[in-house]
Formats: structure tokens, C-alpha cells, sequence
């Protein structure tokens, strides 16, 4: 990869550990808990979550790091090492901040106030390499990092789906962004070289091996911010759930679009709204992808798995519309490139990366075809990050 490339992730995991638990020590003069909290890809399976479906995420090796310690009183103080800024509030009376990164710490402690849970102050220091706005779900490593440190430093005995559904219920309500269960429970259960495929209604789940030595996951990222992801994702959620009242005159007992076949789907287009069905269509159409893909990985067939990226892509861009100029030029410019098997736009859409599975020997052409292909459209390089497949939020040091 290139230079650019390589300097993505501001110092090794080690060193960013170490800067964050000094920057405690001199401002709080206390030994604090170390915490690593995951950001995560979805190779398959984009906005099934909250239509409860089915996806295939992983926790990867860019992370939050929280070093954290029980404060006195009802006062927290916590500050953003990267953007070296800092905020205090009581538990006694959470109001939202206009900053903005502070709301996703304090949803998390309402949630565990009006799940009765005891704790006191903290003080906090955190930050990391997942890159923000990239689509990699800083904000549930914030949440489901927070929720789980603050479980082991108050014992509150709270078990990993409960510290999933506590965070994920933060972000709805607290910080409102109504997303699905996905990116705060592979941040909890991730596993090393493992996907997982996540049923999101039963939250059942397997995990599936992806670790062929010469295989890699590369991100993109466009540098576009997200600026319509988070109100488009609620219009996108509205579309869904007016299909699935729709259908549900004529299918007793249909609550979500996982229960939608294509065939009564099509039976009843006339009467649904030409958007809304595309929509329906395109979600129908990738719960399905998945199972394919699961299938393809029982049989080590990345080729076949790869197919199905680029076609997620394609109903991303045409069907749910979620994609932009950008993230298209990106997917094109690598579906050229012989051992490029799959590539897609990954996350909420409207900026952020694709996600991109190669093989090793890809690698170099890869970076240099599509930075001069979005050069050429942009008049910018893209940002490009390997990831590796790590293990869920866990203990650092203690």
C-alpha cells in the first residue's frame, strides 16, 4: 500500500494505549482499566438489521481505547483524546451536548440508570484509529466500549447481550439514531478470523472461519462525510416498515420484511408506493445474499462470495439508493482489477468506504489503479486501511 496508506492509523495499538492511559494518569492521577472496543465491517448484508434479517459482520483491529476509573460522587468527566476536548456531567441530570461525541457516553449511562443499575462518577479518558465517518461504527465502539467498561468497574454482573442491547438502545434513544443491533454485537462477540452470521431477529448466531493466508480485506475510504446518512437511514427505515403494513393486510402475522417473499412482494406491487417496493425488493433480495454467502464460505468459495459483494453493491446503488458518485467510482475502478473478488460500499451510505476482498498479489495494483481512478474523477486520493479480522471488546489491562 502506499505511504498515505501505511500513516492511516496515527501509531501502532500499542503506542495509542499507552498515550491514552498517560493522558489519565496526568490528568486524574488515578490507575485506570484498559478497555479495547472494536470498530467492525459488514462484508454482507446492508440495512437488514433493523428489517430483521440476516448479516455478516466482524470486529476488526481498529479500535477505541477507554482507560477508565471509578470517580466520587455523581460526576463524570470524560475527554476525547483525539479531538482533545473534554466534558463533565452528573448523573444526576443527563442533557445533551451540543458537541455531540458526549451524547453517545451519557446515553449509555441513562440506559444503565433506568435499568436500575448502581453506579457512581467515573472519570474517562478515550479514543482510537477507527476512522470517524468511514462507516466502521465508531459510534457502538464508543457505546458497547463504555457499556462494558462501566460494567466491570461498578461489578454490575451484566452479560454480553445485555451490555449489546443497552448500547444499541443508548444510540436510539439518547444520541436518536433508530440502527439496528449489528455493529454493537459484533463489537461484544467478534471473534479473530471469524465473521458472524447474525439473525436479527432471534439474535441467534455462527460464526464462520475467514482467514485464507492470502486474502485481504481492504477499506476505502472516499473522505465524504455522511452528512445525509443518519435522516436518509430513518427514511430508509419508514420506507420498509410502510411496505411491511402494507403486506401485512394479505400475510396475518408478517412483522418485518424478513417475512416478505418475492413473490408477495410482487403480487401486491400495484397497490405499494414505486420507492417503497424497491426498496422492499432490494431487502428481500440481500437476506438472501447472505445465506448465499454463508453457503459460499462452508465451501471456501471466496470467488462466489466475492459475486455476491458486487451485487449487494449493485442494489445498494440502484434499488435502496443509498450510494454516491464516489463509492460507485471506487467499486468500478476495483471490480477491474484481476484478484479483486468482490467490492462494496459498506455502511449507512452516502460517503464512507467499500469494503474490498482481494488477493495478496492484488494488493499494490489495487492501490495505485483506484487512487488514480478516483484522482482522475475527484481530484483527491482516497484513504486506504487493511484490516484484520481481531476479537470483540475485552480487557487490555486492569
Amino acid at each position: 500500500m502506499s505511504k498515505s496508506a501505511k500513516s492511516l492509523s496515527g501509531g501502532a495499538p500499542a503506542d495509542r494505549i499507552l498515550s491514552i492511559r498517560e493522558k489519565f494518569h496526568q490528568t486524574f492521577k488515578e490507575k485506570p482499566l484498559l478497555v479495547r472496543s472494536p470498530g467492525r465491517v459488514n462484508l454482507i448484508g446492508e440495512h437488514t438489521d433493523y428489517n430483521e434479517g440476516f448479516v455478516l459482520p466482524a470486529a476488526v483491529d481498529k479500535a477505541i481505547y477507554f482507560a477508565i476509573a471509578p470517580g466520587k460522587g455523581r460526576s463524570c468527566a470524560v475527554y476525547a483524546y483525539d479531538l482533545g476536548e473534554s466534558h463533565e456531567f452528573s448523573l444526576s441530570g443527563l442533557v445533551k451536548s451540543q458537541k455531540g461525541w458526549p451524547n453517545y457516553l451519557m446515553g449509555v449511562v441513562d440506559e444503565l440508570q433506568k435499568a436500575g443499575c448502581s453506579i457512581s462518577g467515573f472519570q474517562c479518558v478515550f479514543g482510537g484509529d477507527i476512522p470517524i465517518g468511514a462507516g466502521m461504527s465508531s459510534s457502538a465502539a464508543i457505546e458497547a466500549g463504555l457499556a462494558f467498561a462501566l460494567n466491570k468497574i461498578f461489578g454490575l454482573g451484566l452479560d454480553p447481550l445485555t451490555l449489546v442491547k443497552l448500547a444499541q438502545k443508548a444510540e436510539n434513544e439518547f444520541v436518536g439514531v433508530r440502527c439496528g443491533i449489528m455493529d454493537q454485537f459484533i463489537n461484544v462477540f467478534g471473534r479473530p478470523r471469524s465473521v458472524l452470521k447474525l439473525d436479527c431477529r432471534s439474535l441467534d448466531y455462527e460464526y464462520y472461519p475467514f482467514d485464507r493466508p492470502d486474502l485481504r480485506i481492504v477499506l476505502c475510504d472516499t473522505l465524504v462525510k455522511r452528512e445525509l446518512a443518519s435522516s436518509e437511514y430513518n427514511v430508509r427505515r419508514q420506507q420498509c416498515e410502510s411496505g411491511v403494513n402494507l403486506l401485512a393486510k394479505y400475510a396475518p402475522g408478517l412483522k418485518s420484511l424478513r417475512d416478505v417473499s418475492l413473490e408477495l412482494l410482487e403480487a401486491h406491487r400495484p397497490e405499494i408506493d414505486p420507492v417503497v417496493y424497491k426498496r422492499c425488493d432490494y431487502v428481500i433480495r440481500e437476506n438472501a445474499r447472505v445465506e448465499q454467502a454463508c453457503a459460499d464460505l462452508r465451501k471456501s468459495d471466496f470467488h462466489s462470495f466475492g459475486q455476491r459483494m458486487f451485487g449487494s453493491h449493485s442494489g445498494l446503488r440502484d434499488d435502496y439508493e443509498v450510494s454516491c458518485r464516489e463509492l460507485d467510482v471506487l467499486v468500478e475502478a476495483a471490480s477491474e482489477i484481476k484478484g479483486v473478488l468482490g467490492a462494496r460500499m459498506m455502511g449507512a451510505g452516502f460517503g464512507g468506504c467499500t469494503i474490498n476482498l482481494l488477493e495478496e498479489k492484488a494488493v499494490e495494483e489495487f492501490d495505485k489503479t483506484v487512487a488514480r481512478a478516483y484522482r482522475g474523477q475527484f481530484g483527491k486520493d482516497p484513504k486506504f486501511y487493511i484490516s484484520t479480522l481481531e476479537s470483540g471488546t475485552e480487557i487490555v489491562e486492569s
